[in-house]
């Protein structure tokens, strides 16, 4: 079998500030991503939000796993992918769809048959994975970097200059309820998403990479009065709780990919938590 799978349970903000360091890592970090000829999934009861990986070196289908209780992954699903690795492809109920790198990919509920491919085992692809559940199916789409919708947010003053690519997003892709983009700091600027905020309607996982070796992303989470660190590697993702603020800041610059469901598909509904007033 070439599919492992966790289950995460949801946590609660009272219950998360006694945790130790360990207790943290072990509650929210995602430590075990892009394992060769390997999909690996972590399945979180917020919002019954699943991420994971797939590093196919021979061709790796995506099965159901037991907490869905289904006969096919997507039978009551969506899935969103970005890859982050070399060229490869994905074959979609036998409609063969080219990632190249930072290309996303939505597939939409009741695809059956989904497969993952490289296109040389030496240089794999590496297809980061988020998946949310789903009320009706909507088209199959592709959409490359370029394609994206672009903001232009933050300063070199402030250390947080970034462009913001929303991918898989309203007027780019129609879902049900995944959105996901990707977040480029500049040469330059290590903060990411800050003014930190919380959106109640919406959890939200952070996947990090293009994280120089031997340098590390500090992910700040945890009610905007009583914050917690985790400090990450390159292609590590952390779960954000709708109660959580989300936000980083690197030793050098990096790039993440943001990935949320929940309540709305309004990507401006948060509620701000001011830079003076974090704890």
């Amino acid at each position: 079998m070439n599919t492992i799978y966790e289950t995460r349970y949801a946590s609660s903000p009272e219950a998360v500030k006694k945790y130790d360091t360990e207790q943290l890592r072990e509650e929210f970090l995602v430590d075990n991503l892009m394992q060769i000829g390997k999909i690996n999934l972590t399945y979180s009861h917020y919002d019954r939000y699943i991420a994971g990986s797939a590093v196919p070196i021979e061709p790796l289908e995506l099965e159901a796993i037991d907490p869905l209780k289904a006969g096919f992954f997507l039978d009551r699903r969506e899935l969103g992918i970005i890859n982050v690795g070399g060229n490869g492809s994905v074959v979609v109920d036998g409609k063969v769809y080219t990632l190249g790198l930072k290309d996303a990919l939505y597939i939409g509920m009741g695809i059956k048959d989904v497969v993952f491919k490289s296109d040389d085992p030496k240089n794999p692809a590496k297809f980061y994975l988020n998946s949310a559940p789903a009320h009706t199916n909507y088209p199959t789409k592709k959409v490359s970097l370029e394609e994206a919708n672009k903001l232009e947010l933050g300063s070199l003053e402030t250390a947080n200059h970034r462009t913001v690519n929303q991918m898989i997003i309203g007027g780019v892709v129609t879902s049900c309820q995944l959105q996901m983009g990707m977040t480029e700091l500049k040469t330059g600027s290590v903060w990411n998403t800050m003014p930190a905020h919380v959106h109640d309607r919406r959890m939200e996982v952070y996947f990090y990479l293009d994280i120089p070796e031997e340098q590390a992303v500090c992910h700040f989470m945890g009610q905007p009065q009583e914050t917690r660190h985790i400090w990450m590697q390159n292609h590590q993702a952390v779960i954000s709780p709708p109660w959580s603020i989300h936000c980083g800041s690197g030793t050098s610059n990096y790039t993440f990919i943001w990935g949320m469901a929940g309540e709305n598909l309004d990507y401006t509904d948060m509620d701000v938590a001011k830079i003076t007033e974090l704890r």
